[in-house]
């Protein structure tokens, strides 16, 4: 009997690793491991059988069993594998474009840019934040120190939407609002940058545009001086234009920051002689800067008393003009192949 059973598993083991399809594989192991199957048929005989010979052909049945019900499993895992290769193959759409119908393109100049400007930030250790292009006037204005009726106001060309009360949403003149988000979403210590299209109501010329990018920066902890300030932007001055350029500021007015300094740079034309391109002057006006004011710290619910910190922003389009000596700035918006493609 043992030997019966013995080449019955032989029989068994032959169909199961013949199976061609997973249908197959069902219907051979219903056969060979079912309740009419004749290894079943083998069981029912054993209550006929002596106790040692009872013993030894059942566990000769039960290692069968196990054996068989093993090699379904691992011939299962082959079909499965083979039907999911062959309908990945079946399904796979190619999208390789062809050479010739078509060149391939590039980032933009802007793009390239702020690129370039977030990885020398990333290196100095600053994050990358990015808030909403409509925003409210509170947080435009109000919560970085301009109350309603503020002179500085009339400083931006601002356009309202037609969204909630009569001139209570805009379109960012800045990316100030950014700094109010995170520094309501964070507890200091804050060292971040905002890049972002910002929008004013500028007619077009060679100089603007009522939509361009900026790219601002905002750093918060404890004992924070403006010589911080400076430190950061010499030291971003030389990583993005070179060894040769070099940073100065001078005092200014923002409503945000007190005191507000201009941050200018060696013209990178003449590296400071004097040209057509600085008016002789040597130097670039870049952006503006300044220690964080107490009352923006009050508006966000910060304490001045144990926090302080420095902003500064400035114009990437504006960089790009400067980095590439384009005379036009309305040239980087116009879609004009032939200059996109010289960068």
């Amino acid at each position: 009997m043992i030997e019966g059973i013995a080449r019955l598993a032989s029989e068994a083991a032959d169909r199961i690793s013949g199976s061609a399809s997973l249908d197959d594989l069902r219907h051979v192991e219903g056969e060979q491991l079912g309740k009419r199957s004749p290894l079943s048929e083998y069981k029912k005989l054993l209550a006929g059988l002596e106790p040692e010979q009872r013993k030894a052909v059942g566990l000769a049945l039960n290692e069968v069993r196990a054996s068989l019900e093993l090699l379904v499993v691992t011939r299962r895992d082959e079909l499965e594998s083979a039907e999911l290769v062959e309908r990945f193959g079946s399904e796979r759409l190619d999208l390789t474009e062809v050479e010739s119908q078509g060149r391939r393109g590039h980032l933009h100049l802007v793009t390239q840019t702020h690129d370039r400007l977030e990885d020398v930030f990333v290196g100095m250790g600053f994050t990358v934040a990015e808030g909403p292009e409509a925003e409210t006037d509170w947080y435009n204005f109000e919560a970085l120190n301009f109350p309603a009726g503020h002179p500085a106001r009339t400083m931006y060309d601002t356009l309202y939407l037609n969204v909630g009360e009569p001139e209570g949403t805009v379109l960012r003149t800045h990316t100030s609002p950014v700094q109010i988000h995170v520094m309501q979403e964070q507890e200091p210590p804050i060292y971040s940058i905002m890049p972002g299209r910002v929008y004013r109501r500028d007619t077009a010329d060679a100089s603007h545009m009522p939509v361009f990018h900026q790219i601002e920066g905002l750093v918060i902890d404890k004992g924070i001086t403006f010589g911080d300030l400076a430190g950061t932007l010499e030291a971003f001055t030389t990583a993005y234009f070179g060894g040769s350029i070099h940073s100065r500021l001078r005092p200014s007015y923002f409503p945000f920051t007190e005191p507000s300094a201009e941050y200018d740079i060696n013209c990178i034309f003449c590296e400071g002689s004097g040209c057509r391109t600085c008016a002789q002057t040597g130097w670039l006006e870049l952006g503006g800067c300044g220690m964080v004011h107490p009352n923006v710290f009050r508006a966000v619910g910060y304490d001045p008393e144990q926090w302080s910190g420095f902003a500064f922003g400035f114009g990437t389009d504006r960089l790009s003009l400067m980095r590439y000596g384009i005379d036009d700035i309305r040239d980087m918006f116009t879609n004009d192949v032939r200059f996109l493609e010289q960068f």
